[in-house]
């Protein structure tokens, strides 16, 4: 059985007063418990808008995760790139490169790698999206905000976790850099 109830009547008394009306008709006596419950719209928004915000942290934290992962990866390629490509660092700043031209030089190689990391993500993501939402038969919205954001993040993560790399290959020392196999 269902009950509607407009919005406006003070909800604590109309569910206190349905309450006593099932009683009755179901002949439940005093000091027994229910056989059946009352909810109402207020109860099951604010139930759904909790759940909504714990998935929200959750996915937050998983999102962060993944971007330390993705930003460890950047600096592991690129100390890897600075350790092979150390002879031509010291041929470089020996025929007059300076260390500045040598760091924005391996900052630009981490944003172009993380750039298209981001990139792929944001494909990946919404044809992922758009998949799910058609096989649930739901509208997909595309929000060109959040998806900004995202790309924006990715490049940052790429120019913060290669920025030690693109120190290490501008301190070198262009005489045993040279000297290096």
């Amino acid at each position: 059985m269902m009950i509607s109830v407009r919005e406006g009547a003070s909800t604590d008394r109309v569910v206190r007063d349905v309450t006593d009306l099932l009683r009755e008709q179901r002949g439940i006596r005093a000091g027994e418990d229910d056989d059946f419950s009352v909810l109402y719209t207020k109860e099951i928004a604010n139930a759904l808008s909790s759940t909504t915000e714990i998935l929200t942290l959750l996915l937050g934290e998983v999102a962060a995760v993944s971007l330390l992962v993705g930003g460890i990866g950047i600096m592991n390629i690129m100390m890897v790139s600075v350790t092979e490509r150390t002879r031509e660092i010291g041929i470089r700043m020996s025929i007059g490169a300076l260390p500045g031209e040598v760091l924005l030089q391996f900052l630009v190689e981490a944003f172009a790698l993380s750039v298209i990391g981001g990139l792929v993500g944001l494909v990946l993501a919404f044809g992922g999206s758009f998949a799910l939402a058609r096989a649930m038969g739901m509208p997909f919205i595309f929000d060109p905000q959040i998806n900004l954001v995202a790309f924006a993040f990715s490049a940052l993560v790429g120019v913060v976790f290669g920025y030690a790399p693109a120190r290490r290959a501008a301190q070198l020392d262009p005489i045993e850099a040279l000297r290096f196999e």
